[in-house]
């Protein structure tokens, strides 16, 4: 029979359970009485959950906890990544082409415009408001276009002014929608990571500063969560600083890409109009007068390479909060640090004794859903069908998503590191409990002598077992080798076998400023 075939068994009487002894007098007399309950008990009709239909945006209401929940937390990135930071941003682009035509002197039917004109045109910019986006919003029901209603209220906006009013078909010249989105989406972009840098930085600059305090605090090393070689809890943090810095670095050397070429990226339209323009120049100048970087090869959308590079480089960077998430979590369960209460927190509905680590957690969990956005980012945003198709436009909408998850996670973590309090007498006493770790230098000792089987010896006697400091030391005491070497070994202690911890851990700050 087949080791995964079910034998047929026929099936074994088994007696009928016994029943509680009850006296049939008392089972009728509580009869009633059950059915007296369960008639009385409320029955639920199925609808106590029914939903309310149109109830109004709030921090209650929002759908996403980002909105609602979290909303004060994030809410400085609503001006970088919101629907009306998108419009905002639109209308900015739209209004400094039109401006640079009008520097272009073979554009005679743009000349270049009075101080008036252009003190109407950044007084617009400067006072454009939600109220402003909202006004696009309604125009874009009617044109189902969100780009083409920018144009509109634009010009609405240019008919006020005289001298606007006789260039006002030029906005908008000779541009496709990604033209202004691309621009638009790089602008947002790069207000959204002025926002969160200091975030970033401010975790890298708390953990700089536990390296250098704990530098000398000897700390259990633990290897598959095995008691392993003793470090310094400096030289932990040290290493995660290190790993932040690095990826701090190089989020400053992704360029924020922008074009300007038109349909399919070769500069069709503008040619037509006036091909002694050299448009291809004209585009660099308006780009990286907004402070971004030329894309000069496109279809009819900027590629978004670089964003997935960007997304990629603070994706790499939650990995890492989350890495340190974690061990600290690991550590707070053993007892390596101790949290400090705060007046009035509840840590359990019931425990009343619980201080867990849940800012740890917190951070943990939103850095999941940062991920899980900036993956999907990453990956979906460089593929576009041919010359382009418009899946990117509702992806792209999701930029603040992933930030805003981010900015929760380190404003969390940041928490949880303020709590902490470090335990030394915890760390010491699990030193002291592990004096087998001293198996490693000894048998590393041994080979620089020559003696035989050194490993193998250190492994029968520790090996699966406790050895206290006496046993190390009688057996050290036994070996055959230099005195110096022999009295070096007998003076270890676990909580003295660091190596250069406690150095590497005092030169994070030199080496995070040489990233």
């Amino acid at each position: 029979m087949s080791a995964f075939t079910v034998a047929a068994v026929a099936p074994r009487a088994v007696a009928a359970p016994r029943r509680p002894f009850v006296a049939a007098k008392s089972r009728r007399a509580a009869a009633p009485v059950r059915r007296a309950v369960l008639e009385s008990a409320p029955v639920s009709s199925g609808k106590d959950f029914e939903p309310e239909p149109d109830l109004e945006l709030s921090d209650l209401t929002a759908i996403s906890p980002i909105d609602g929940r979290y909303g004060a937390k994030i809410k400085i990135l609503r001006a970088c990544f919101s629907e009306y930071a998108l419009v905002r941003a639109r209308v900015i682009v739209e209004v400094r082409w039109l401006q640079k035509l009008a520097s272009i002197p073979q554009i005679t039917e743009v000349p270049p415009l009075s101080d008036d004109a252009n003190a109407f045109l950044e007084k617009f910019l400067a006072d454009f408001s939600p109220a402003d986006a909202a006004e696009v919003k309604k125009v874009e029901r009617t044109t189902n276009h969100d780009v083409k209603a920018v144009e509109y209220v634009i010009k609405d906006r240019l008919v006020q002014h005289p001298e606007l009013k006789s260039i006002m078909e030029f906005t908008h010249f000779a541009c496709t929608s990604e033209d202004i989105n691309n621009l638009s989406h790089a602008l947002m972009l790069r207000s959204g990571v002025d926002v969160v840098l200091p975030f970033m930085d401010e975790i890298i600059d708390v953990i700089v500063g536990k390296a250098t305090e704990e530098a000398e605090t000897p700390m259990m090393s633990r290897t598959h969560g095995q008691p392993a070689s003793p470090t310094t809890l400096g030289k932990e943090f040290a290493n995660v600083a290190y790993r932040l810095a690095r990826q701090r670095a190089q989020m400053r050397t992704v360029p924020l890409y922008g074009k300007m070429a038109g349909a399919v990226g070769n500069y069709n339209a503008h040619m037509s109009a006036y091909p002694d323009v050299d448009w291809q120049c004209v585009a660099e100048e308006f780009v990286t007068s907004l402070g971004l970087t030329f894309q000069p090869y496109v279809t009819q959308i900027e590629p978004h390479d670089y964003m997935a590079e960007l997304f990629n480089c603070v994706q790499r960077f939650n990995t890492i909060v989350l890495d340190l998430d974690r061990d600290i979590w690991s550590y707070i369960s053993i007892g390596y640090f101790k949290q400090k209460t705060v007046a009035g927190e509840v840590g359990s509905s019931t425990m009343p004794h619980k201080v867990n680590p849940i800012d740890f957690e917190n951070s943990e969990g939103n850095i999941g859903m940062a991920n899980a956005m900036f993956e999907h980012l990453s990956a979906k945003l460089p593929v576009s069908r041919w010359q382009r198709d418009l899946t990117d436009s509702t992806v792209l909408r999701n930029m603040g998503v992933g930030f805003g998850y981010s900015l929760i996670a380190y404003q969390s973590t940041l928490k949880g590191l303020g709590k902490l309090e470090t335990n030394a007498a915890a760390m010491a006493a699990d030193l002291d409990c592990n004096w087998e770790v001293l198996a490693e230098p000894i048998q590393t000792v041994m080979r620089r002598h020559d003696i035989e089987k050194p490993y193998e010896k250190l492994k029968e006697l520790t090996r699966g077992r406790r050895v206290d400091r006496d046993g190390m030391r009688e057996f050290v005491e036994k070996l055959e080798m230099p005195e110096e070497s022999k009295q070096r070994l007998m003076d270890m202690t676990p909580a003295t076998y660091i190596g250069n911890a406690t150095a590497q851990a005092l030169d994070i700050v030199a080496k995070i400023k040489a990233l």
